[in-house]
Formats: structure tokens, sequence, C-alpha cells
């Protein structure tokens, strides 16, 4: 827990504020998990803060959501896929919407008890969290020279020399990353 809330304070996530009068918060609520290896041990144990999504209202908490997907393509043309994951994806999401949440149970501020946490960057299970992850890759991606894709705008390709490289970006915060040459498709 405490190497998330790390986590959250290098990527300046949140700020801690009196919770400002009429507004919404949106609780928080911690989340469990073991990482296994390929045998099945478990290697690492994991928390991850996440938000209480559910109880957001669209139109007031957020405006859109994001889901898009590459596996039927790539299963009618037999790509190879390769998945990238990233470690904290969604805390590198800035959001545009002013969003506030609960201070983390077990890790409330003793001094200010009543405050919340004003968002500046995405929390896992906020509704606009893969939004916002897009949004700072797809930047990313054009300043290398990458083309966003004209039907997808979450498919993205790059031709360098006889290679094609297509990257894919999922709601997940992971992106699936293919090579091909030109004239056939691994």
């Amino acid at each position: 827990m405490h190497e998330e809330l790390n986590n959250f304070t290098r990527n300046e996530v949140w700020t801690l504020e009196a919770k400002p009068k009429a507004t919404r918060v949106i609780g928080t609520k911690w989340v469990f998990r073991n990482k296994q290896d390929n045998e099945g041990n478990i290697v690492r144990n994991k928390a991850r803060l996440v938000a209480k999504g559910n109880s957001q209202v669209v139109g007031i908490d957020f405006g859109e959501t994001f889901a898009p997907f590459l596996l039927a393509y790539a299963t009618h043309h037999d790509m190879k896929l390769y998945q990238m994951d990233v470690k904290s994806v969604f805390l590198n999401g800035y959001i545009n919407e002013l969003v506030y949440v609960e201070q983390p149970p077990r890790f409330e501020d003793p001094n200010n008890p009543n405050h919340v946490y004003r968002l500046s960057k995405a929390l896992y299970a906020l509704k606009q969290a893969p939004r916002a992850w897009y949004e700072r890759l797809r930047d990313f991606l054009i300043e290398k020279g990458f083309q966003i894709g004209r039907l997808d705008t979450t498919l993205f390709t790059k031709k360098s020399d006889n290679n094609l490289f297509v990257c894919q970006v999922y709601c997940e915060g992971a992106a699936q990353i293919t090579q091909a040459k030109p004239g056939f498709i691994h």
C-alpha cells in the first residue's frame, strides 16, 4: 500500500484540499492481488488503490468512456501480437474534469481527516482513466513519427525501412505491438 501511495506522490496524481461545498466526492478502496510466476508460485503481493468508479455519473463526473480492441483483426490476418504492460499506467493520464476522491482507507491524514484529494491525473476505476491514458500515449506516439489510424484512432503505424510497426492501444492500458515486412504478416 505504501508503494502504491508513493507512486501517487511521484506521479503527482492528487492534491489534498479542504472539501469544497456541494461537491461530489468519489469513494476509494484497496484491491489486493497476488502476482504469480509461470509455475503458479506467488512472487509478489500487490495493493492498488482504486476509485469507486461505479458511483460516477455521466455528464457530472465524466464525459465519455473508451474501450478499443485489435484482437479480432489480428486473428483474421494471422498476426503475431506482443503485449506490453505499463506499470501504474493510469497514473500517467491527465484528466480534464474536476474530480475529488476520499482519502484512502487506513491512510487518512490525521491533521486533516475531513479533507479530500483533488485529482490531476487518472486513478484506476475512474470512467475517464482509459481515455486519459490514451490521449497521453497518442500524443507521444505522434511526436515519435507514428501515424494515427483513419478508421480506428487507437491504431498507430510507423514505416521504417522495410518494416511496418503497428501499435494498438487497449483500454486496460496495455499496448499490442506487431512488426511485419511489406507483403506478409507474421
